[in-house]
Order: C-alpha cells, then sequence, then structure tokens
C-alpha cells in the first residue's frame, strides 16, 4: 500500500486524530510563537495602554476601500484618492507626533502616527460631504483630527462642515484643540447620551466610539435618531463585538455592512467599522 492509500485508510479510523497531532501541534505551535514575538515586542516598544494604533495590512485596507466604495457608492479608485491623501498629509502626522511628544498623557502613547480604520472614516466623511459629524469617545482625539482634515479638504471644495467630538473625561481631545483642525471641531465633555439629546443641529453623519458595552451603544443610536438628518449615516466602531447596529438598521429599515481589519505586527486582532445607511 503506497502512502497516500496508506493516510487514506488512516484516516477512517479511531487512529486518524493521533496521526494528525504531530502536523497540527506544528502548526499551533508556528502560530503562537509568532504571536508571542509580536506582543513581547509590543510590551517593549509601545506605550499604549487601551485604544492601540497600528498600521493595516495591504489586503485589509482593499477590503476597507471597497467597503467605503460600496456604502458611499462612489468608485473605489477614488476611495483609494482619499486614502493615500489622510496618509500623505505631512501637516497633520508632525502636528499629531509633536504634540503627543509633549502633552500630559505622553507616556500613555506612541509617537508614530498610525490610522487603522480611520482612513475609512477619512474617506466617508470626504465622500459623502457632511455638515455635521457626530463623534463619540474622542479619547486623544486621533479620530477627531482625522474627520477634521477630511471637513478640511470638503471646506476647501466648497462643501464646509463641523465634527462634534463628545467624551466624559476632561483631558480628551487633545490632539483636535490646535488650529486648523479645531477650527471645525467642537469638543464636548460630557455624558454622550445627554450630549446628544442637547443637538441643536440635524447630523449627518453618527460614529459610536465611546463605552463599548451593548447597553449604551443601543442608547447612543437611540438618542440621535431623532436629530439624524433625511439620509444620514451611522457607523459603529464596536462592530466586532456587538450586533446593535445592525439591530439598530433592521429595526429603522436601513441597509448594513459590516468590515473588521487586520493590523500589521500587533497582538490585537482588530477593531472594525459597522456602517448602516
Amino acid at each position: 500500500m503506497d502512502a497516500t492509500k496508506l493516510r487514506r485508510a488512516i484516516a477512517r479510523t479511531w487512529l486518524a486524530p493521533v496521526a494528525a497531532f504531530p502536523k497540527r501541534l506544528v502548526r499551533v505551535a508556528r502560530y503562537d510563537t509568532k504571536l508571542l514575538k509580536v506582543s513581547a515586542r509590543w510590551l517593549v516598544t509601545s506605550r499604549e495602554h487601551h485604544n492601540y494604533t497600528y498600521d493595516l495590512t495591504w489586503l485589509s485596507k482593499s477590503h476597507l476601500a471597497w467597503l467605503v466604495s460600496v456604502v458611499c457608492d462612489i468608485p473605489v479608485k477614488q476611495v483609494k484618492r482619499y486614502i493615500q491623501e489622510i496618509e500623505g498629509d505631512e501637516q497633520l502626522r508632525r502636528h499629531i507626533e509633536q504634540t503627543t511628544r509633549n502633552a500630559a498623557r505622553r507616556g500613555l502613547a506612541d509617537r508614530q502616527v498610525r490610522y487603522a480604520r480611520r482612513v475609512g472614516w477619512y474617506a466617508i466623511v470626504r465622500a459623502r460631504r457632511p455638515e455635521h459629524v457626530v463623534e463619540t469617545g474622542a479619547d486623544k482625539g486621533l479620530g477627531s483630527c482625522v474627520l477634521a482634515a477630511a471637513l478640511l479638504r470638503n471646506a476647501a471644495e466648497g462643501h464646509p462642515g463641523r465634527v462634534t467630538s463628545l467624551d466624559i473625561n476632561p483631558e480628551a481631545g487633545y490632539l483636535a484643540r490646535t488650529a486648523p483642525w479645531s477650527d471645525v471641531v467642537d469638543l464636548v465633555i460630557g455624558d454622550s447620551i445627554a450630549a446628544i439629546e442637547a443637538l441643536d443641529r440635524p447630523v449627518d453623519l453618527f460614529l459610536h466610539d465611546s463605552d463599548h458595552s451593548r447597553t449604551h451603544e443601543r442608547r447612543e443610536f437611540d438618542a440621535v435618531e431623532p436629530k439624524l438628518a433625511p439620509g444620514a449615516m451611522l457607523l459603529t466602531d464596536n462592530v466586532t463585538v456587538t450586533n446593535v447596529l445592525a439591530d439598530h438598521a433592521e429595526r429603522t429599515g436601513r441597509r448594513f455592512l459590516a468590515y473588521r481589519e487586520t493590523p500589521i505586527n500587533h497582538w490585537y486582532p482588530g477593531d472594525g467599522i459597522g456602517v448602516a445607511w
């Protein structure tokens, strides 16, 4: 009996798991060893303790471009140009590096500028040209800066807009407190639900990125629903954890798509973007 026939014969017996164990063990060991190396490197080189930053694999970035193309109904080539636009914004990159270096929380932030899925946020804002964006959960203000950069580009093309960034931490948003980005950012410190209910103008684009509990996420979408402008788009940064936005989309008659990012050389498996429109 040749080797192939022998393997097939064994596969039909109780010996199959035993025979396959060495190969399975090698594959698991290789994966775990790589993950341990990446994790050890991150522990030594990074300062971040939450809200991790990283770059995306080229494939993950390509998939993100296609998501934006579909939900915004524009050619994927245009989306890729928008992504290149934010990645090539040297003024913003220098600002983030310098502000991080001098910030009070510099001991808990990396100086390297890595946008990850936020390039998708940028492309969506560039494509849809919203007059009012609302973001919950500003943290350092990296996302706020990315949104502001898109709004500034839109304004230069005759489509002005502003972003209202909400966070409960008084120290949040420090990256977005410098002109020209601060010129289009309204930073509101306080409870997100109360702040959403107090909004006095329609919301064209809403992004949930605050307390990621299922209950709070649902409360934010329920609170913002009556504040939305016709044709508004809803985003969630919590799509890899909950189905809240998908359920909200189904309940309100919207379409929904989700994307999960793949970081380069990071132990964290990545977050994602959920879109309802």
